[in-house]
């Protein structure tokens, strides 16, 4: 083996731990965060919980023939819908539709705005203010009434059209927001560099500029999955999704549809209501572990709040 060759494989043995060890140094950060434990628990709550729907299940998500709309019972915890379907089951299974579409949505809203947000913050011209337009028309258009539009246009398409909806009308703001950092990166030493190194546009954005807005992207994309999740449930409530389907926005609509509040069946609302608000909100408190990354400001006030506290 060669000198060069010897010298490139220990690199590489070198630099995988600490990128490695740079992940858990910034998860130890995040964890650090009260509010973000306590979301990153919640969150974890829930991915098991939509794993493992079918072992934690006690009935299967459209198992009917049960008693209809009967109280809580050894049986049924939770009771049984107008359609003779446990509550709890169908609470356990609806997990899985909301943690798919905060992950796939959030993931390709982030992706979409990533690609179009540092363009547009690097590209200069023309093409920046054909970008801008664009975006700014996303962003003054009103999100929900164009995302109704949109999926009552393409109802009963499944999960995939509201997803597609989502992604279609959630990705602009993100968007604007990388644009801003990138346009803060682009006049950095190291940018300089590059381009006199003679370096591409392309790998300059993406090899230079992305890795500096990790926790950016990283909050964005728990912003665009938090967005998604209760896009989903909106949409599936209004009647503008799959209903076949079992989610938490589907049982909220069904239970609209047989009047469950004047049959005394509140569980049908409360719980897949409360479900939503808790998935939400073990992202948005998530966020604030993320901003401490990238913010060293908000870590320092939190030693200096700790060391106050046991003093």
């Amino acid at each position: 083996m060669t000198n060069n060759a010897t010298i490139a494989v220990r690199t590489q043995e070198q630099t995988a731990p600490s990128k490695w060890r740079s992940v858990a140094r910034q998860f130890g950060v995040v964890w650090s965060n009260t509010k973000a434990r306590i979301g990153i628990i919640i969150l974890a709550v829930f991915v098991i919980t939509a794993i493992a729907a079918p072992l934690l299940a006690p009935y299967g998500a459209s198992q009917n023939g049960f008693p209809r709309s009967a109280d809580a019972t050894a049986a049924h915890w939770m009771g049984t819908t107008a359609a003779g379907e446990d509550v709890l089951s169908q609470i356990i299974y609806g997990a899985r539709i909301s943690v798919l579409v905060g992950a796939v949505a959030g993931f390709l809203s982030t992706l979409v705005a990533v690609a179009i947000g540092l363009s547009w913050g690097y590209v200069r011209g023309w093409i920046a203010e054909v970008i801008g337009f664009i975006v700014n028309l996303f962003l003054v258009i009103p999100g929900l009434p164009l995302m109704i539009v949109i999926a009552a246009y393409l109802q009963n398409g499944g999960i995939a059209v509201i997803i597609a909806v989502i992604v279609v009308t959630g990705w602009a703001w993100g968007a604007r927001v990388l644009r801003s950092q990138t346009q803060s990166l682009r006049g950095r030493d190291f940018v300089t560099a590059a381009q006199f190194s003679g370096d591409g546009a392309t790998r300059i954005v993406f090899r230079e500029i992305l890795p500096n807005m990790t926790s950016l992207i990283v909050g964005s994309f728990f912003g665009a999955a938090t967005s998604a999740i209760l896009a989903e449930a909106g949409l599936e409530f209004l009647g503008l999704g799959d209903s076949s389907i079992v989610s938490w926005g589907t049982i909220l609509y069904w239970a609209q549809n047989s009047n469950a509040l004047l049959t005394g069946q509140w569980i049908l609302l409360f719980a897949p209501g409360l479900c939503i608000a808790l998935l939400a909100m073990s992202l948005t408190l998530i966020n604030f572990g993320v901003d401490a990354v990238s913010n060293p400001r908000l870590r320092e006030g939190a030693r200096r709040k700790r060391k106050e506290a046991t003093a």
